[in-house]
């Protein structure tokens, strides 16, 4: 009943949220004009904006230190130590791993395709040796199942009509074979053996053989009635038979084992067979698998993932980091800033190698430069092998490079004045060119449109092939096992390229350096990347005269991320009374914020991000090169809302597994005060800072609060007021929950 209880409140409460979508993408005024903002209400929306929302006590830090002091530390984040975040992050191994390092520890198909070809040497370390072997041998149950579909097929493929057959020789060939007329003979003495559909001669003379050589007496032959049917297995069913009982036996030696310790539990799957490991790694999937692998070392735990699905284990540990850090680190400037220029230079994790590139991606090109100079942030993005991959631009090659015309240059003999002839090197115009070379425009295209000048920055599809030539030969050295940038004047087209008005000279690579200067110093890309600041920190259509003067910092100051927030931060626009929690939050920042609101403790962050999956936000998984959206309108909806408010009621109803809230000490226990109003008050005061309409707390006491007589209006005639059920506390996690479901608590 008291499920079902919480369950209409929720529908009920969240009803109210969805009626208020309008609301949410107004701008919220003061009734009085000249009110100025409170201290504690700017300690409020520096939070709300610079962080991924306030932590219990945060507000309280911030007023002490003072917000503009605070504002100007976040800024400088090599000030604040963050040794906390450290020791979270340490049992997250993949995150202290190269990429090639990644590869060697996860593999991929390709990298476990060569060792079991035996052109790599099989790992000597027994927990690698354990995954490989695992995926060799799931690989060589892949291509026998392979093979035996394509068996099949041949099998049951028709057999041509008689008369496209080769008529049979008249007499004996030279193997010995049976002529024409013996087998029309044995065919004529044993009429029922031959096959009912006419196939070939040869089914129907191995069938006689077969009937002449078990031939007995007739009075000894069993009846049709008497005779048994024996149904064979095919090897494949046989094979899929033999697959489910090994299934089984390691689901039912997975819960033997669960008893034991982690270490014990760890040893004897180290000393299984193969069949076994592979059947294990089967049944470690769900919910049992985390009940094997608790109490198991960092290490152990990475394994035994591992022979299960290696790169997922990448993935996974990059996404825990990322709301690690979302909700834990003290630099939270910077974190959120690597969560923009992560989405403003975006790369999906779907494609190809990206799995074993995007740690270091995100942590060495986007962190480290997150509020440097751009056009730092640009080369070090056009020369990353994530974007290299993503974009196609490692495979971009020149029409006229060395690789498409083929051979070394070599100088061709013309003819100067007085028919004195010289060398002129270069490709030979003559020569075939290769088959599969092209130009690639897609980082050429993207690099003008969403990296710098912006859809409407006024260059051409002729600048975008342009800009696509100055860029050949950026490639990848060794793409598939974890390298990185090379440039190679082999695919680079020759000659002088015309981008923007501007002759850029002959040059290779620094010919893509000199391009992104120029990108990087436009006044087009000022302008660009103002505005999209001032959408994540200020409002989704933010003043034009706040993006003008952030523009203007820019370009004075050459690009200098941290001088442009500077700008952004004292303007008058970002402290207006408009903006007050007046940004809708994006799925993570929703999430994220919900977390640090209750201080909840988070053992496992995994069902957080499948959390996001199911809000339409997978971290990483955002496949167009445009990343997720900052507005509103892409994240509000009756269906997204109740999603949300699902998410919250679980959360503090403790049913997220691996995050912990103590909803009682929010409602200002223990123990759980006896008034509903008392303990929603304490809990609004800490969830939100007070700041939540009379509808809401009205609508959440009423839901809370057991049906019993109503009281008479009190004095200023506000209607009567629910009594209380006395029998039972109020329930303070659906209270919690339905604040952080609220219309309030969805604005940043």
């Amino acid at each position: 009943m008291r499920s079902r209880f919480a369950q209409l409140g929720a529908l009920l409460l969240c009803l109210s949220v969805a009626c208020a979508v309008p609301q949410l993408f107004a701008k919220k005024k003061d009734k009085s004009a000249d009110a100025g903002a409170t201290e504690q209400k700017r300690a409020v929306h520096a939070l709300n904006r610079l962080t991924f929302g306030a932590r219990p006590g945060d507000v309280q830090q911030v007023m002490a230190m003072g917000v503009d002091r605070w504002v100007d530390l976040q800024l400088h984040p090599e000030k604040i130590s963050d040794t906390a975040i450290e020791a979270k992050l340490q049992p997250l191994r993949t995150l202290h791993m190269s990429s090639k390092e990644i590869l060697e520890n996860f593999p991929d198909n390709q990298m476990v395709k060569q060792v079991m070809d035996g052109k790599r040497p099989m790992p000597s370390d027994p927990a690698r040796r354990a995954v490989y072997q695992v995926q060799i041998a799931r690989l060589e149950e892949k291509q026998e199942k392979k093979g035996q579909k394509a068996t099949a097929a041949f099998v049951a493929a028709p057999a041509p009509p008689a008369s496209e057959m080769a008529a049979p020789s008249a007499s004996t060939d030279s193997n010995g074979a049976k002529t024409e007329a013996e087998l029309a003979a044995a065919a004529a003495a044993s009429p029922d053996t031959q096959p009912a559909d006419g196939n070939s001669m040869s089914s129907m003379s191995s069938t006689n053989a077969t009937a002449a050589s078990n031939s007995t007496p007739a009075n000894d032959m069993a009846t049709p009635a008497e005779a048994k049917v024996e149904t064979k297995l095919t090897p494949e069913e046989e094979a899929e038979a033999r697959r489910r009982e090994d299934r089984l036996y390691a689901d039912l030696k997975v819960q033997s084992l669960v008893d034991l310790s982690p270490d014990e539990r760890y040893k004897k799957v180290m000393a299984m067979s193969v069949d076994e490991q592979v059947a294990f790694a089967d049944s470690l999937r769900g919910g049992k698998g985390q009940e094997f692998l608790a109490g198991m070392n960092p290490r152990q735990r990475e394994t035994l993932l591992a022979m299960n699905s290696p790169q997922q284990v990448v993935v996974e540990e990059l996404s825990q980091a990322k709301l690690i850090r979302a909700i834990y680190s003290e630099r939270q400037l910077e974190e959120v800033m690597t969560d923009f220029w992560f989405n403003h230079f975006n790369v999906f994790v779907g494609k190809g190698p990206e799995r074993l590139l995007l740690t270091s991606y995100e942590q060495e090109v986007i962190r480290s430069r997150a509020l440097g100079k751009f056009e730092d942030l640009l080369v070090a993005t056009a020369k990353s092998p994530a974007m290299l991959f993503y974009l196609d631009n490692w495979m971009s090659v020149g029409p006229n490079s060395l690789q498409v015309l083929g051979g070394p240059p070599r100088p061709m003999v013309r003819y100067g004045p007085y028919g004195r002839p010289r060398a002129y090197p270069g490709p030979n115009p003559n020569q075939k060119r290769k088959q599969n070379a092209g130009l690639n425009e897609n980082y050429g295209r993207e690099l003008l449109e969403l990296h710098t000048l912006s859809v409407n920055g006024g260059y051409s599809q002729r600048d975008v092939t342009e800009v696509a030539k100055v860029f050949t030969g950026w490639t990848l050295e060794k793409p598939f096992e974890g390298m990185g940038f090379r440039y190679d004047p082999r695919m680079h087209e020759p000659g002088p390229k015309f981008v923007l008005g501007h002759r850029i000279k002959p040059k290779g690579e620094d010919e893509g350096r000199e391009v992104l200067h120029m990108l990087a110093t436009s006044p087009q890309t000022a302008h660009f990347i103002s505005l999209k600041l001032a959408q994540r920190f200020v409002s989704d259509d933010p003043p034009a005269t706040l993006v003008d003067r952030m523009a203007k910092t820019f370009e004075k100051k050459k690009g200098d991320i941290r001088e442009v927030l500077v700008t952004l931060f004292h303007s008058p626009e970002f402290w207006a009374d408009g903006t007050y929690r007046a940004k809708v939050k994006t799925p993570l920042e929703f999430v994220a914020s919900a977390v640090r609101a209750t201080g909840a403790s988070v053992d496992d962050a995994m069902p957080l991000a499948r959390q996001l999956n199911n809000m339409g936000m997978p971290l990483y998984g955002a496949q167009p090169p445009t990343g997720y959206s900052m507005k509103a309108d892409s994240w509000v909806s009756s269906s997204a809302l109740l999603t949300r408010m699902n998410f919250a009621l679980a959360l503090t109803a403790g049913k997220v597994r691996g995050v912990k809230v103590d909803a009682v000490q929010l409602a200002g226990g223990p123990p759980p005060p006896a008034d509903a109003t008392v303990a929603l008050s304490a809990m609004e005061a800490k969830l939100l800072a007070a700041d939540v309409s009379k509808q809401t707390h009205d609508s959440i006491v009423a839901q809370v609060q057991a049906p019993a007589k109503s009281s008479p209006p009190d004095a200023n005639n506000n209607g009567p007021k629910p009594k209380q059920d006395a029998s039972r506390p109020p329930d303070a996690n659906m209270m919690a929950g339905l604040l952080l479901g609220s219309p309030e608590f969805q604005r940043r």
